[in-house]
């Protein structure tokens, strides 16, 4: 899976776990796969496409969530 469809959130915790339960539900719609990595600050979370990816930055927004592009 390439890095161009990677998020870098800066979360830990709950939102964390929220997070990987939003990812994956987002994956699941989209019918792609995902997988979360470790960051140097943060965690990386990988979709197969740029559609996934977009609606997961999206739910970082809405949660209050920071987030970059890998």
């Amino acid at each position: 899976m390439s890095k161009e469809n990677c998020l870098i959130v800066f979360a830990a915790g709950r939102q964390l776990d929220l997070l990987r339960g939003e990812a994956s539900r987002i994956a699941k719609e989209n019918k792609v796969d995902w997988h979360i990595d470790r960051a140097d600050i943060g965690m990386c979370f990988c979709f197969e496409d740029a559609k996934a990816k977009d609606a997961f930055a999206l739910t970082c927004d809405n949660l209050g969530i920071s987030s970059r592009g890998s």
